[in-house]
């Protein structure tokens, strides 16, 4: 009897590997069946360039720290983009107040604008006035005006710029010329390109 139970247990501990072995692969493939398949990783795409909302008949106004209003846009329809988060209005028009509530309008059949109003393209038939204003000092600033089929408008700076022909009126002046850049803060304007240009005689 002894010796059968020795043997049986010798025989035990010779197949004791294979059979833990075995066990070993049958818990991996029930571990395997039971837990649920990871899903596939999420990609992020970019943004197409498709409107996210439309607007028509609007008015959207910018205020400054006091609370006043920095920008007031207004036209007949527009369009979100979220790709570049710029509004694509149709008959546009922009009034902008400076620190000393100065305004500059401007209008267009079509426009873009960045979410805070500080940038505008104007295309097509587009019109930017900055009334004659007396600052302090009695420094006298004849009424400015530009007309063209695009200007580019930097609002918080006072710049405007274009790359197509444009015509620029200063008071009675007329000039037009096929590029030009204005800095109305450091009173620095440059035309160039096929440039004319009309002044009228200062009457004391």
């Amino acid at each position: 009897m002894m010796g059968y139970l020795r043997d049986a247990w010798e025989r035990f501990l010779l197949y004791f590997p294979l059979i833990s072995m075995g066990l070993l692969a049958l818990g991996t493939y029930w571990l395997v069946r039971s837990t649920s398949p990871a899903s596939d990783p999420v990609v992020q795409r970019a943004p197409a360039h498709e409107p996210d909302y439309f607007m028509h008949e609007f008015s959207v106004k910018t205020f400054d720290a006091a609370g006043r209003v920095r920008t007031e846009v207004q036209g007949a329809k527009a369009r979100h983009y979220p790709d570049t988060l710029w509004l694509e209005i149709e008959q546009v028009r922009v009034r902008s107040f400076d620190a000393q509530g100065r305004i500059t309008t401007a209008t267009a059949e079509h426009g873009l604008t960045n979410e805070d109003s500080s940038e505008v393209q104007l295309m097509g038939n587009a019109v930017i006035v900055r009334d004659a204003e007396v600052i302090q000092g009695g420094t006298a600033f004849p009424r400015m005006e530009y007309r063209g089929e695009f200007l580019h408008a930097f609002m918080n700076t006072e710049r405007v710029l274009s790359h197509k022909p444009v015509e620029l009126l200063r008071g009675k002046d007329r000039f037009t010329a096929d590029r030009m850049e204005y800095d109305n803060v450091e009173q620095v304007l440059q035309l160039s390109g096929r440039v004319r240009g009309t002044l009228m005689p200062v009457l004391n």
